[in-house]
């Protein structure tokens, strides 16, 4: 049994299939982010799953593309856990691009390839090998354009008083604003960065407001200036998108794709499907 294993920072997507990738189970967990949970937030969130944690034994390869696998610390400490917890189980750990990768980009084809979901990422794909210009310092000091960083942007917004008052209105019927609570989710609670992209739902559903509207083409640009553009082909190879911001916003994405001559290439909400096809050509 080989588990497959797509994992951002808000949730993670597991499916399990056989030598032949009939799938024998799919299941989902809470995101499993090394960069912001420790070995017992891990191990709970796979007990949680009554089909994990059944088939544990059972496991031979377990092959896991997650958010905050960017160094070798993150991907030894993970890769350590997962092996106590599977025990008979091959462990491969890399980082969540190469997910983005294999689903996006045909094989050998060059591409750069973005994530844009609770965080972001970009990355360049050479058809053999990913090349990263920008390591990621994480949502506090990084992730342009994600649904963190406009759940920040939503929150800064309505307590400085910037947000119109229909969009406020609408903003506290939405979401529990009292101060305490946010703070309680930010300081107390695990993946405040989780939490911060639960209100990018609220931006993207009045995406066409202009409070929106600003936020949203100012990451975009920002983005573009300051992950696309650290690669000199950046005009001349097609930049595939993963995650759930890019495909809700591939409409603002195009505009502003036009508006600097880049072109925008597959944009998928999530990469697990796709990952299938990758492990039964590769096995």
């Amino acid at each position: 049994m080989k588990l497959l294993v797509d994992s951002g920072s808000t949730k993670a997507d597991w499916i399990s299939i056989d030598d032949t990738g009939k799938v024998l189970f799919t299941s989902q967990t809470l995101g499993l982010n090394p960069e912001v949970l420790n070995e017992q937030e891990i191990i709970s969130r796979l007990n949680d799953r009554f089909d994990i944690s059944l088939n544990k034994d059972k496991v031979s390869h377990l092959f896991f593309y997650g958010a905050g696998c960017g160094t070798d610390r993150m991907k030894n400490f993970l890769t350590k856990v997962f092996q106590e917890y599977f025990k008979n189980a091959s462990v491969l750990v890399h980082e969540d691009t190469y997910a983005a990768v294999y689903a996006t980009t045909p094989k050998n084809e060059k591409a750069i390839v973005c994530i844009l979901g609770t965080g972001s990422n970009c990355s360049y794909y050479d058809g053999t090998i990913l090349h990263q210009k920008v390591q990621s310092l994480g949502y506090i000091a990084m992730d342009d354009c994600s649904g963190n960083q406009f759940g920040r942007k939503l929150l800064r917004g309505y307590y400085f008083n910037k947000m119109p008052k229909k969009l406020a209105e609408d903003f506290e019927k939405a979401y529990d604003l009292d101060a305490d609570v946010i703070k309680h989710n930010l300081y107390k609670v695990p993946n405040p960065n989780a939490y911060l992209a639960t209100f990018a739902k609220f931006l993207i559903q009045h995406k066409k407001t202009e409070f929106c509207q600003k936020i949203i083409f100012a990451d975009m640009e920002d983005f573009v200036e300051n992950y696309i553009k650290q690669y000199d082909n950046c005009y001349e190879v097609p930049i595939n998108f993963i995650g759930s911001i890019a495909f809700y916003l591939k409409e603002e994405l195009q505009i502003v794709f036009d508006k600097h001559g880049l072109k925008l290439g597959n944009v998928l909400r999530r990469p697990i499907d796709g990952l299938i096809d990758f492990h039964l050509l590769n096995k």
